[in-house]
């Protein structure tokens, strides 16, 4: 009888008998796992225990899950060996019909212990890895909203600014910058309000037969990039929406947004082409729900003349509030009153 070692298995744990005659039996070596699956387990194996034993008295605090996870590793490789004995025994007894059943019961076998050891080793880098220092992989973080630069206005880029005098855009009732980007216009808009801001390109001063695009804050906090055209008083929304690049933000009771759109775009009536120069009209308001509504001021402002894409100014329109102290005929009656006073009644 041959003996058994008390090691693991490998090319010297069984010996075969010696027949009468006295010469040994040719030994069949027994197969043995590649070198790379051997170091893979053996890592693995030296990774579980150190996760599992990191600290004394591990082995009274160590929580059924993870004992269970311990021996699916050592159980996964163990069981997709077959033992020489099982071998030897089915060769010498089973016979033929042993033989075949076993052979045909081999690749089913072979997919299982595969199955079984992929589960167990899965099971370990999902519940383990992350919390010994392997963290999950992350999206990457979102840049946050750039702010828009007002230095560049008249330079690299032209603004509209609408408000209080040397106001910039957080700050203005109303601000609009545009620039052209290879064959794109970026446009960034910001106005003083929780609802909607938009620019629309008018072949006059009207409303009506206006291609616009508004940046709208909805009801869960996001500032979206739409496109509508104006029928009459009415805007329409446009699902073909040639903006593209978008992103936007609702802080400090403003809704910012910037995006880009092509300058040449297929012939379509609700698109212009921005190559060319149009009245650009200038409104914000309120939105329920993520709809617009009527624009905050019954008349909204107007550029004064054409604007082109190719020519970078920096324009600024003053509020109502302030443009009745500028009139020309409110500081003439400023001067009047003044001049009374000083000089008094006769």
């Amino acid at each position: 009888m041959g003996a058994l070692c008390t090691g693991h298995w490998g090319r010297e744990a069984w010996e075969p008998p010696i027949p009468a005659g006295g010469r040994p039996a040719p030994r069949s070596p027994l197969p043995l796992p590649s070198q790379d699956a051997a170091r893979s387990r053996r890592r693995r194996r030296a990774l579980l225990h150190a996760s599992l034993c990191a600290s004394p008295g591990c082995g009274a605090a160590m929580s059924p899950l993870r004992w269970g996870a311990w021996l699916l590793l050592l159980a996964g490789p163990a069981a997709s060996t077959a033992s020489p004995a099982d071998e030897s025994g089915g060769a010498r007894g089973g016979g033929r019909g042993d033989g075949e059943r076993g052979a045909r019961d081999e690749p089913q076998r072979q997919h299982h212990d595969s199955s079984y050891g992929t589960f167990a080793s899965e099971f370990y880098d999902l519940r383990y890895l992350s919390e010994e220092g392997y963290p999950f992989p992350t999206a990457p973080p979102v840049d946050p909203f750039a702010k828009i630069r007002v230095d560049d206005c008249g330079k690299t880029k032209g603004c509209f600014r609408y408000g209080k005098p040397g106001c910039n855009a957080e700050t203005c009732d109303y601000f609009l910058s545009y620039r052209r980007i290879g064959a794109d216009v970026e446009f960034e808009l910001s106005a003083d309000t929780d609802g909607w801001v938009a620019v629309g390109f008018s072949s006059d001063k009207k409303m009506g037969g206006d291609d616009v695009m508004a940046c709208v804050h909805d009801d869960n906090g996001r500032v979206r990039i739409q496109h509508f055209y104006n029928v009459g008083q009415w805007a329409k929304e446009i699902q073909r929406n040639p903006a593209r690049d978008e992103e936007g933000i609702f802080e400090n009771n403003r809704v910012t947004c910037r995006f880009k759109r092509p300058v040449y775009v297929p012939r379509d009536e609700t698109i212009v082409d921005l190559h060319l120069s149009w009245y650009y009209l200038f409104a914000w308001g309120p939105a329920i729900q993520g709809s617009i509504t009527r624009h905050d001021i019954d008349s909204p402002p107007v550029s004064e003349r054409v604007v082109s894409i190719y020519k970078y100014e920096d324009i600024f329109m003053p509020s109502a509030a302030y443009q009745t102290f500028s009139s020309p005929f409110c500081l003439l009656l400023i001067v009047a009153l003044t001049f009374y006073l000083l000089m008094g009644t006769p």
